[in-house]
């Protein structure tokens, strides 16, 4: 680390009170003084005031001046992508370049400097508003225990709890009822487990469940549950005030006081009560949270009611209904099973029980309210599913050791102990319940009087109050959960029509509207007043989310992704399967046909948010999974040989920047999609440390277009002093693995008469060094040309003007000139529209297979005719033949074709090839290569190589004889082809090869120029590498 002392102060500093940063070392400068120079008594130490004091500098850095900083909590806060650089940190040109003034860096706030850890001081981003202002109110934020532990329980406990538990202990008995509970409990601790891992992996923010999914496992299955949690949530509202309305109900009819009638008076006290309830919760998380522990404290005194009231010695009245305070022999008769009726089965009382034991995330559900959720959401929901596990086993085992299971209730049905004719437990106890028993009429008892509990305790209406406590308190908790989880999805804009929802209000930010929106919702499920076909699919919804929450916590763990680092580490990745799988199994245990509908929405939304493809990055595992397979599967591929029938054509395609040449990479991606490798390469020409930064700000810019154009295609850059050593390091280094290129597509050079000729043998050059590392090469010419540079730099700055016509540059350098692209403006610049991308109709796609190059030629129009813009196209095949032996030629290879099943039966045999071209063709190309010749007068090649010196593209009179026959094959090529391909869609042709050092570039160039000079469709001059890219073989 270099010492910087501390520069002589102006005797005014403005002050600042942000971090040291680079403009402080250069602000001795005007001056005179360089940014390093010492000064005679400065020091860490020194008491003289400066203007680095605000930031303490000494301090930051353990005592030494210097550009580097001590880490602190604010350089990591609110980092997402791996290039995001920490806030108030400096960058590495900063440490590591030349210093230059960044008035975008001059200030960056810090907290106390005296406070070592960094850490944030709450209050701090108000404490630096305004001068005079009033700093914003804190928001109210809950511990563990009010905000979790209590919300929990009171969301796990419901009517079930008081109607059912004795019920069900009756029929299964208090030892399968203890393995009931317990098997519920299992999943509800796993998933606990797994939150709690989750919910340490990181600060949690407000969201809850959708928060905690969506962030592990990404959009695609965060937002879908998301979505179905937060409607299950606003529809459970109506069910647990319904089940409040009609307790209430029955006492009215009780005392013959009904408002309506039945039905209506669930409606009406069901839209009374949950709009006080809504009123509490508009009150503010605050009032809501004491409303919460008046009903805790209401249930507690119910228990205690219950429980003392098992120990008081019971009264006649309570005898005939079948209470008889604790004795063994009663406990030891409800210890084991008595199944009756037609949901007397282990699994029928199980999914009756299982609901009771959900509520885990009511805590989770408002992260946003927690002081420390890391800290507070494994710690309460852990500790309540344990007190309310507790709470279940002391009921069961309580209630079946005082009760009996049949008792008619009727105060002359008592005996004398041991009188004949009486059977049951109760004779024992001086009662005689065997006539209603055996007729299975007694209104009494464990298995028949839901009220059980209220006719135990010490006092029944406390046991109404705790119904009522139970019910109101899960009802208030759902109201909160679904809104705050609704505002979060609508924030991340996952889906349409819903950010409306996502505003919020005052200083807890509030979602007032989602409040209305759960009201509403609640209002319409009570209205119905039938809730019986609803409740299993809400309750597959919860376990929906259970089985999404312990499987991205297994995910997470099995994808070892650095990032996975939970502070709760209690878990197990394999409990968590488990409790993924289990929790799935009980979804079709409860109700098959519920479970199928979740699924069902589940994969509908899931199908929606992976068709749209939304613009975030969260970390998911999914992604860290991706690079898992992607990394196995690439490794996995090195190990592989190479075979003829997996050959597939990847290409690395010099477009410069993409957008350039749209025809060009359309062409590409078109037979490349779901198939093979595609590079995009672009060589930026000029100084390694000037293009460098461009490189990193364009990169980006062109992913994104290509993503939009969905062309499925990776783009790499790189700089070079020249194109051809910018397009030899392409070649070599890209690629991974078995994933390389070995096909160079570039688009054909249109200038190459009127540019500068070491461009034209650069161009050529790569050719040869494209052959020279066994590429195929694929050459694409159009009449309109491939580079739309000019047009779009017009369009952006009508002032443009290009140093050559770029058009005409067929090669993936970029322009000199060229402006560079903001990388947001190249993702949403608009979309040129290419032939590639339209439908071709019924025409010709015209295959001249002159050579055989390995069937590359046949291969790329062949994969272009599958897909469905051209799939109406006839495909012709055209070969070189002698016109007395044409029938032969065709009959051999059009058995070839059919070896090779790539479906070509017109095949046309062309016996004219070798006939003379028209002699005025032969003055074009004569005039063509004019301008490129030594006219030596064939002299030997020593003077040839001495008058060449220096301008290697030209051609010696000599070159010009020994390549006259290869010259006018190409003028006659050309007039071939205008005779039968002028109307095709495509026309693709073996490339012509020039001998390296024997073909100079511009004869080169001149028979490419003659071959497709002319021609309206695109032209695709291909030439593999000599080796078979197609077999007819089966091994």
């Amino acid at each position: 680390m270099a010492e910087l002392p501390i520069p002589e102060l102006p005797t005014a500093p403005a002050r600042c009170s942000g971090r040291f940063t680079i403009s402080t070392l250069l602000g001795m400068e005007e001056s005179g003084r360089g940014p390093y120079a010492p000064t005679e008594g400065a020091g860490c130490d020194s008491t003289q005031p400066t203007h680095l004091s605000g930031s303490t500098l000494c301090t930051r850095t353990f005592g030494y001046n210097t550009v580097d900083v001590v880490p602190a909590y604010e350089h990591y806060a609110n980092s997402k992508g791996v290039g995001d650089a920490g806030k108030g940190r400096p960058s590495l040109a900063d440490l590591h370049s030349i210093l230059k003034p960044d008035p975008g860096r001059l200030c960056t706030p810090v907290s106390d400097p005296q406070r070592s850890n960094g850490l944030p001081e709450a209050g701090l981003e108000e404490a630096a508003g305004e001068p005079g202002r009033a700093p914003a109110p804190e928001p109210v934020r809950f511990g563990w225990v009010k905000g979790v532990m209590i919300r929990c329980m009171l969301n796990i406990w419901g009517v079930i709890l008081y109607l059912r538990l004795p019920w069900i202990t009756a029929q299964a008995g208090i030892a399968l009822t203890w393995l009931i509970i317990l098997m519920s409990v299992t999943v509800t601790t796993i998933t606990g487990l797994s939150i709690s891992a989750i919910s340490t992996n990181g600060k949690v923010k407000s969201g809850g469940t959708y928060f905690l999914i969506s962030r592990s496992l990404g959009p695609e299955l965060g937002g879908s549950i998301g979505l179905i949690f937060a409607f299950a949530n606003a529809v459970a509202v109506a069910m647990h005030t319904v089940g409040f309305a009609e307790t209430v109900r029955d006492l009215l009819q009780e005392h013959n006081s009904l408002i309506v009638d039945p039905t209506n008076d669930i409606r009406i006290i069901g839209v009374v009560t949950v709009t006080v309830l809504l009123g509490i919760s508009l009150a503010g998380m605050e009032w809501e949270a004491k409303a919460q522990i008046l009903f805790f404290l209401v249930i507690l005194v119910s228990f205690i009611n219950y429980l003392v009231g098992t120990v008081i010695p019971a009264t006649a009245e309570k005898q005939a209904k079948g209470f008889f305070s604790y004795r063994a022999d009663i406990f030891a008769q409800n210890f084991v099973p008595s199944w009756r009726g037609p949901e007397g089965s282990f699994f029928g009382l199980f999914s009756i029980f299982f609901p009771s034991a959900t509520g885990i995330l009511a805590g989770a559900n408002i992260s946003g309210d927690l002081k420390d959720p890391a800290v507070a959401i494994p710690k309460g929901t852990l500790m309540a599913i344990f007190w309310t596990t507790v709470s279940y086993l002391v009921l069961s085992a309580t209630i079946g050791a005082c009760v009996v299971r049949d008792a008619s209730g009727s105060l002359n049905d008592s005996v004398a102990v041991g009188s004949p004719g009486c059977e049951g437990l109760a004779c024992s106890f001086g009662w005689n319940f065997t006539a209603c028993a055996q007729r299975q009429s007694c209104r009494y008892g464990l298995s028949n009087y839901y009220q059980s509990m209220s006719m135990v305790s010490g006092f029944g209406p406390l046991i109404t109050a705790g119904i009522f406590g139970a019910t109101l308190s899960s009802a208030l908790a759902c109201l909160v959960s679904a809104p705050k989880v609704f505002q979060c999805l609508c924030r991340d804009q996952l889906y349409p029509l819903i950010g409306f929802f996502g505003k919020g209000y005052g200083r807890n930010s509030e979602p007032i509207r989602g409040y209305m929106l759960t009201y509403v919702i609640a209002i319409g499920f009570i209205l119905i007043a039938e809730l019986n076909a609803i409740a299993p699919i809400i309750s597959n919804f919860f376990l929906c989310s259970y089985a999404l929450i312990n499987f991205s916590c297994f995910h997470a763990s099995i994808t070892n992704s650095p990032g996975w680092r939970p502070s709760f580490q209690y878990y197990s990745k394999w409990a968590a399967l488990f409790g993924a799988t289990i929790s799935v199994v009980i979804m079709f245990l409860l109700t098959w046909w519920a479970a199928l509908i979740a699924f069902g929405i589940v994969i509908f939304l899931l199908g929606y948010v992976l068709y749209k493809k939304p613009d975030v990055n969260w970390g998911s595992s999914m992604q860290a999974s991706s690079y898992n397979m992607a990394l196995s599967y690439s490794v996995g591929l090195s190990e592989v040989d190479e075979h003829i029938k997996n050959y597939r054509p990847q290409c690395l395609v010099l477009t410069g920047p993409p957008n350039f040449r749209p025809a060009l990479v359309d062409f590409v991606g078109t037979f490349t999609k779901n198939l093979s490798l595609m590079l995009c390469g672009n060589v930026l020409i000029g100084p390694w440390k000037q293009k460098m930064p461009e490189s990193r700000l364009t990169a980006d810019g062109h992913t994104k277009w290509l993503m939009k154009r969905k062309i499925k295609a990776f783009y790499v850059d790189v700089v070079a002093e020249d194109l051809r050593s910018g397009v030899q390091m392409l070649i070599q280094a890209a690629g991974l693995g078995k994933m390389r290129p070995n096909i160079l597509v570039l688009g054909y050079k249109r200038n190459w008469q009127t540019a500068s000729p070491q461009s034209l043998e650069d161009y050529v050059g790569i050719l040869h060094d494209a052959f020279d590392f066994k590429y195929g090469v694929c050459l694409m010419r159009m009449k309109e040309g491939l580079n739309v540079s000019r047009v779009m730099q017009a369009h952006v700055n009508p002032t443009f003007e290009a140093a050559e016509h770029p058009e005409e540059n067929g090669t993936g350098a970029e322009q000199p000139r060229a402006q560079v692209a903001d990388p947001a403006a190249l993702a949403g610049e608009q979309q040129a529209s290419t032939v590639f991308q339209s439908e071709q109709g019924k025409k010709t796609i015209d295959i001249y297979w002159l050579f055989d190059d390995g069937g590359l030629t046949l291969l790329i129009p062949y994969l272009l005719g599958r897909k469905k813009r051209w799939g109406k196209c006839k495909i012709r095949v055209f070969v070189g033949g002698q016109i007395n032996r044409m029938d032969e030629e065709r009959k051999a290879i059009v058995s070839l074709l059919s070896k090779f099943r790539l479906g070509f039966h017109e095949v046309h045999i062309l016996p004219d090839i070798n006939q003379k071209p028209r002699p005025e063709h032969i003055k074009r190309f004569d005039d063509l290569i004019a301008p490129f010749r030594l006219n030596d007068g064939f002299k030997d090649e020593a003077v040839v190589n001495e008058m060449r010196q220096g301008c290697p593209w030209k051609i010696s009179d000599e070159e010009v004889d020994k390549n006259r026959a290869k010259s006018l094959r190409q003028v006659r090529l050309n007039e071939i082809l205008l005779d039968y391909s002028q109307d095709a869609a495509l026309v693709a042709i073996t490339l012509p090869v020039g001998r390296k050092g024997r073909c100079p570039s511009s004869l080169y160039m001149a028979w490419l120029e003659t071959l497709s000079q002319d021609l309206r469709p695109p032209v695709i001059l291909t030439r593999g590498n000599q080796e078979n890219v197609l077999t007819f073989y089966c091994q």
